[in-house]
């Protein structure tokens, strides 16, 4: 399954604190893409999903916004 979840426009931690929550309500395997459109909400984001060993697929960096493929463990 894939969910999609948009932070743009709102300031750490509050990108970081939605993804976990969102991850926290799927599967194991499921896909998560977040879009961000702040640089360190990208890398804050990132290093949760690595210290949750959550893997992260891809990152697509767009001029007005940033996206994370996320499998959840």
């Amino acid at each position: 399954m894939k969910e999609k979840l948009d932070a743009r426009g709102k300031t750490c931690p509050w990108p970081v604190i939605l993804t976990k929550e969102k991850l926290n309500k799927m599967k194991s395997g499921d896909i998560l893409e977040v879009t961000v459109d702040y640089e360190p909400s990208k890398e804050n984001i990132v290093r949760f999903a690595d210290s949750n060993e959550h893997k992260i697929l891809n990152i697509v960096n767009e001029s007005n916004k940033i996206t994370i493929m996320i499998e959840k463990k």
